[in-house]
């Protein structure tokens, strides 16, 4: 399935990188962007639960779309965006700016 959802993301092998800065260190937050392709990832590389805030004023508005079950998440605000991961691990979203 993550081969699937990969191949469906062109932003995941073309895209640019850019890295954001995240309150926990055991966790690594960047996006991928091509064309109108955005994708958030946020790994965990703690073996325990971690949670996060990640300052994503920039997307003010759009919604974290998970890719895998396809669970869209509360929209993204002024304030930092928290998160909490399980062990291990990570999350790959598609911001979107629909209301659907």
């Amino acid at each position: 399935r993550m081969i699937e959802i990969r191949k469906q993301n062109p932003a995941f092998g073309l895209g640019s990188y850019t890295e954001l800065s995240s309150s926990n260190p055991a966790v690594l937050a960047f996006l991928r962007e091509y064309k109108d392709d955005l994708v958030l990832c946020v790994n965990n590389f703690s073996r325990f639960a971690q949670p996060t805030e990640l300052d994503l004023r920039a997307f003010d508005g759009c919604h974290p779309v998970e890719l895998i079950g396809g669970v869209r998440f509360p929209a993204i605000g002024e304030l930092p965006y928290l998160l909490t991961l399980a062990g291990h691990g990570f999350y790959w979203f598609r911001l979107r700016k629909d209301t659907a």
